[in-house]
């Protein structure tokens, strides 16, 4: 059995996180950034798609009305994945609460069955994707800003007094 000292313990991890933890959460925050990236492209082609097909030269034009339905779902669905992926790193080291990842994986993925299935569309569903690939893209921030902040010294210098203080076994009675 090997044995470890605490103190390297203490000085292999950043505020109690393992270096490999924290390398898989920049991970998926590059994985969450692809899929921020992918919702932009598409609304750009939405909106570029839908311009072109609104122009009445294009009226008759099926490739281009195929461009304007079909490649924003397929934009967003290929999100799907990646934010699931999101999901399960952000529920195992605890970056959001529990119920919140829960509720907007669960919202998400009732309502796009449930159009699927007993409407015979996907947009809404697909569109409430759209604010789980964000709502993950804040809990990255605020978890990699909660270790800038923690390694500011000033920080580090009142964690260090506040430890001295509370360790302080000397009283002022005689």
């Amino acid at each position: 059995m090997t044995t470890v000292s605490n103190h390297s313990l203490q000085t292999s991890s950043r505020h109690g996180f393992a270096p490999l933890a924290i390398a898989r959460i920049k991970g998926a925050q590059r994985v969450n950034q692809i899929a921020v990236y992918l919702i932009y492209a598409a609304i750009i082609a939405f909106m570029v798609f839908g311009t072109i097909a609104s122009i009445k030269a294009f009226h008759d034009n099926q490739i281009l009305y195929q461009l304007f339905y079909n490649l924003p779902y397929a934009l967003v669905a290929l999100t799907i994945p990646l934010t699931l992926y999101n999901a399960f790193i952000i529920y195992r080291y605890r970056l959001n609460q529990t119920s919140m990842v829960i509720m907007t994986i669960g919202v998400s993925s009732i309502i796009l069955l449930g159009g699927l299935l007993f409407a015979d569309t996907a947009w809404l569903g697909l569109a409430s994707w759209l604010g789980v690939a964000f709502l993950f893209k804040v809990s990255f921030k605020r978890f990699f800003n909660f270790l800038d902040l923690a390694d500011l010294p000033e920080h580090n210098k009142n964690a260090y007094n506040a430890e001295i203080n509370e360790n302080d076994d000397t009283t002022d009675t005689p």
